[in-house]
């Protein structure tokens, strides 16, 4: 039985065992197989990869790899433009609306918070990933296995516990500080959240709050209002720390 190389760079070596990150692996392979397949067998899920390089061909998932082969794995490229080398997708994995395990409901809020289309998904894997393959969103999760699912394409393993460090992850891996427009959805339901007159709303707030400000926005999902309130340069404050703006 003969060996293939293989070579997993940056992020993609928190997947592996200690004693096997940032360097290159020798497995043991009889039969040619997929290169997704052997990806996977290291334990590293297919969504987190944006390119692969046999012998110095980019190539895609099907590709059927034997003895003999050298194969580099690489994961989403934020600071290079590799669309032109990309075989694996039609796009690259750039599209910041997310969909979220029900385990990351804190995440999902602070996504929320930022302006991000962050949908929390069903209780079931199937569910999550037809949502995630139906509308295009990046899958979220703390589970690698759900990751693995053939029909997921784009997704992300979320390293952090406690919703502040997950999202400080996620903005920095997704690049997403630019992209920020704080305060716009409904943290609540995703909703985008529209502006509304004082005089639409003054009967469902506080009497204190409607004397006190003179802008408001509304989700026309759930009806929930927002102003800003004690908290808001607060979390202003917060959010430019998150995005060095």
């Amino acid at each position: 039985m003969d060996a293939i190389t293989v070579r997993f760079y940056a992020e993609l070596n928190d997947h592996l065992p200690e004693e096997e990150r940032f360097r290159p692996l020798e497995r043991s392979i009889a039969t040619r197989r997929s290169v997704k397949d052997l990806i996977e067998s290291c334990g590293v899920p297919h969504t987190e990869v944006e390119l692969i390089v046999v012998d110095g061909e980019s190539v895609g998932f099907d590709r059927l790899v034997g003895p003999g082969d050298r194969v580099a794995v690489y994961p989403v490229f934020e600071a290079f433009d590799v669309s032109g080398e990309l075989r694996l997708r039609e796009a690259p994995l750039r599209d910041s609306r997310f969909v979220l395990d029900v385990h990351l409901g804190s995440l999902a809020r602070y996504l929320r918070m930022l302006g991000f289309d962050a949908a929390l998904g069903p209780v079931d894997d199937a569910g999550l990933a037809r949502i995630s393959a139906a509308e295009g969103r990046i899958l979220l999760t703390r589970d690698r296995g759900l990751l693995m699912r053939g029909s997921v394409t784009h997704g992300y393993w979320v390293r952090e516990t406690g919703g502040r460090r997950q999202i400080a992850e996620i903005v920095r891996r997704f690049d997403l500080a630019r992209a920020v427009r704080p305060f716009t959805r409904c943290m609540a339901c995703n909703g985008a959240l529209a502006e509304a007159a004082k005089a639409e709303v003054a009967a469902a707030v506080p009497e204190r709050v409607a004397a006190a400000h003179r802008e408001f926005r509304r989700c026309p999902g759930c009806g929930r209002i927002y102003w800003e309130g004690t908290h808001h340069q607060r979390m202003r404050r917060w959010i430019a720390e998150l995005t060095g703006r």
